[in-house]
Protein backbone atom coordinates (compact mmCIF):
# COMPACT_ATOMS: atom_id res chain seq x y z
CA UNK A 1 0.00 0.00 0.00
CA UNK A 2 1.32 3.42 -0.93
CA UNK A 3 1.67 6.08 1.69
CA UNK A 4 0.47 8.51 2.82
CA UNK A 5 -3.15 7.44 3.01
CA UNK A 6 -6.28 9.56 3.12
CA UNK A 7 -8.93 8.12 5.42
CA UNK A 8 -12.45 9.48 5.31
CA UNK A 9 -14.35 8.42 8.42
CA UNK A 10 -18.10 8.48 7.85
CA UNK A 11 -20.82 7.88 10.42
CA UNK A 12 -23.89 6.24 8.92
CA UNK A 13 -26.83 8.47 7.99
CA UNK A 14 -30.10 8.76 9.93
CA UNK A 15 -31.59 5.31 10.53
CA UNK A 16 -34.89 3.92 11.77
CA UNK A 17 -35.39 4.12 15.52
CA UNK A 18 -34.72 1.06 17.63
CA UNK A 19 -37.88 -0.59 18.86
CA UNK A 20 -40.54 -3.17 18.15
CA UNK A 21 -40.40 -2.61 14.39
CA UNK A 22 -36.63 -3.25 14.37
CA UNK A 23 -35.85 -5.67 17.21
CA UNK A 24 -32.57 -6.67 15.52
CA UNK A 25 -30.36 -3.57 15.68
CA UNK A 26 -28.11 -4.94 12.93
CA UNK A 27 -30.96 -4.73 10.42
CA UNK A 28 -32.18 -1.16 11.04
CA UNK A 29 -32.27 0.64 7.66
CA UNK A 30 -31.81 4.29 6.80
CA UNK A 31 -34.90 6.45 6.80
CA UNK A 32 -36.06 8.26 3.67
CA UNK A 33 -34.92 11.50 5.34
CA UNK A 34 -31.54 9.94 6.10
CA UNK A 35 -31.09 8.89 2.47
CA UNK A 36 -32.09 12.31 1.10
CA UNK A 37 -29.85 14.21 3.51
CA UNK A 38 -26.86 11.97 2.92
CA UNK A 39 -27.19 12.33 -0.86
CA UNK A 40 -26.92 16.11 -0.32
CA UNK A 41 -23.78 15.54 1.77
CA UNK A 42 -22.23 13.48 -1.01
CA UNK A 43 -22.90 16.38 -3.39
CA UNK A 44 -21.00 18.56 -0.92
CA UNK A 45 -18.10 16.11 -1.01
CA UNK A 46 -18.11 16.30 -4.81
CA UNK A 47 -17.86 20.09 -4.60
CA UNK A 48 -14.82 19.63 -2.35
CA UNK A 49 -13.31 17.36 -5.06
CA UNK A 50 -13.21 14.38 -2.71
CA UNK A 51 -12.11 11.20 -4.45
CA UNK A 52 -12.18 7.80 -2.79
CA UNK A 53 -10.68 4.62 -4.23
CA UNK A 54 -12.30 2.12 -1.84
CA UNK A 55 -15.20 2.21 0.61
CA UNK A 56 -15.17 -0.09 3.63
CA UNK A 57 -18.30 -0.51 5.70
CA UNK A 58 -19.60 -2.08 8.85
CA UNK A 59 -21.77 -5.13 8.09
CA UNK A 60 -24.85 -3.47 9.67
CA UNK A 61 -27.59 -2.52 7.20
CA UNK A 62 -27.61 1.22 7.91
CA UNK A 63 -23.85 1.48 7.37
CA UNK A 64 -23.93 -0.60 4.18
CA UNK A 65 -26.71 1.60 2.80
CA UNK A 66 -24.71 4.74 3.64
CA UNK A 67 -21.61 3.25 2.00
CA UNK A 68 -23.56 2.43 -1.17
CA UNK A 69 -24.91 6.02 -1.36
CA UNK A 70 -21.40 7.38 -0.87
CA UNK A 71 -19.88 5.17 -3.56
CA UNK A 72 -22.70 5.85 -6.03
CA UNK A 73 -22.32 9.61 -5.67
CA UNK A 74 -18.54 9.94 -5.90
CA UNK A 75 -16.41 10.04 -9.07
CA UNK A 76 -15.22 6.65 -10.22
CA UNK A 77 -17.93 4.79 -8.26
CA UNK A 78 -15.50 3.12 -5.82
CA UNK A 79 -16.12 -0.45 -4.74
CA UNK A 80 -17.79 -1.16 -1.38
CA UNK A 81 -16.43 -3.90 0.86
CA UNK A 82 -17.56 -5.09 4.27
CA UNK A 83 -14.98 -4.79 7.04
CA UNK A 84 -16.29 -6.67 10.08
CA UNK A 85 -14.13 -4.65 12.49
CA UNK A 86 -16.20 -1.53 11.66
CA UNK A 87 -19.18 -3.09 13.46
CA UNK A 88 -19.82 -1.77 16.98
CA UNK A 89 -17.57 -3.09 19.73
CA UNK A 90 -14.22 -3.31 17.94
CA UNK A 91 -11.11 -1.49 19.13
CA UNK A 92 -9.31 0.95 16.80
CA UNK A 93 -6.29 -1.37 16.58
CA UNK A 94 -8.54 -4.16 15.33
CA UNK A 95 -10.05 -1.89 12.66
CA UNK A 96 -6.61 -0.82 11.43
CA UNK A 97 -5.26 -4.38 11.41
CA UNK A 98 -8.17 -5.60 9.26
CA UNK A 99 -7.98 -2.54 7.05
CA UNK A 100 -4.24 -2.98 6.47
CA UNK A 101 -4.92 -6.52 5.20
CA UNK A 102 -7.87 -5.52 2.98
CA UNK A 103 -6.93 -2.10 1.58
CA UNK A 104 -5.41 -1.90 -1.87
CA UNK A 105 -5.50 1.85 -2.46
CA UNK A 106 -4.55 5.02 -0.60
CA UNK A 107 -7.85 6.97 -0.47
CA UNK A 108 -10.38 5.07 1.63
CA UNK A 109 -13.72 5.79 3.24
CA UNK A 110 -14.67 3.89 6.39
CA UNK A 111 -18.38 3.85 7.20
CA UNK A 112 -19.25 2.96 10.77
CA UNK A 113 -20.92 3.82 14.05
CA UNK A 114 -20.48 5.78 17.23
CA UNK A 115 -18.71 5.58 19.59
CA UNK A 116 -16.26 3.40 17.64
CA UNK A 117 -15.72 5.86 14.80
CA UNK A 118 -14.91 8.70 17.19
CA UNK A 119 -12.52 6.43 19.09
CA UNK A 120 -10.84 5.44 15.83
CA UNK A 121 -10.42 9.09 14.84
CA UNK A 122 -8.87 9.89 18.24
CA UNK A 123 -6.53 6.89 17.94
CA UNK A 124 -5.41 7.97 14.47
CA UNK A 125 -4.57 11.55 15.46
CA UNK A 126 -3.24 10.81 18.95
CA UNK A 127 -6.07 12.61 20.76
CA UNK A 128 -7.02 11.75 24.33
CA UNK A 129 -10.76 11.85 23.65
CA UNK A 130 -13.05 10.46 20.98
CA UNK A 131 -14.23 12.86 18.29
CA UNK A 132 -18.04 13.18 18.38
CA UNK A 133 -19.61 12.24 15.04
CA UNK A 134 -23.18 13.26 14.24
CA UNK A 135 -25.15 10.95 11.98
CA UNK A 136 -23.71 11.51 8.53
CA UNK A 137 -20.65 13.28 9.96
CA UNK A 138 -17.41 12.96 8.00
CA UNK A 139 -13.76 13.72 8.67
CA UNK A 140 -10.55 13.28 6.72
CA UNK A 141 -7.42 12.05 8.44
CA UNK A 142 -4.13 11.68 6.59
CA UNK A 143 -1.76 8.99 7.88
CA UNK A 144 1.72 7.95 6.77
CA UNK A 145 0.50 4.37 6.53
CA UNK A 146 -2.08 2.16 8.17
CA UNK A 147 0.61 0.57 10.32
CA UNK A 148 2.40 3.78 11.34
CA UNK A 149 2.78 4.51 15.04
CA UNK A 150 3.03 8.25 14.34
CA UNK A 151 -0.17 10.25 14.66
CA UNK A 152 -2.03 11.22 11.55
CA UNK A 153 -3.25 14.71 10.72
CA UNK A 154 -6.89 15.73 11.00
CA UNK A 155 -7.29 17.55 7.70
CA UNK A 156 -10.96 18.43 8.16
CA UNK A 157 -14.03 17.49 10.19
CA UNK A 158 -17.21 18.75 8.57
CA UNK A 159 -20.65 18.53 10.20
CA UNK A 160 -23.48 17.13 8.06
CA UNK A 161 -25.36 20.44 7.90
CA UNK A 162 -22.37 22.22 6.36
CA UNK A 163 -21.80 19.44 3.82
CA UNK A 164 -25.48 19.59 2.83
CA UNK A 165 -25.17 23.34 2.37
CA UNK A 166 -22.18 22.87 0.09
CA UNK A 167 -24.16 20.31 -1.91
CA UNK A 168 -27.04 22.65 -2.71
Amino acid sequence: MASPSELYLVRHAIAAVRGEEWPDDDKRPLTARGVARFKEEVEGLRKLDVTVDEVFTSPLVRAKQTAELLAAGLPGKPSVKVLDALAPGHAPASVLAQLARAARRRRMALVGHEPGLGELAAHLIGAGRALPFKKGGICRIDVESLTSRRPGALTWFIPPKLLRGLGK
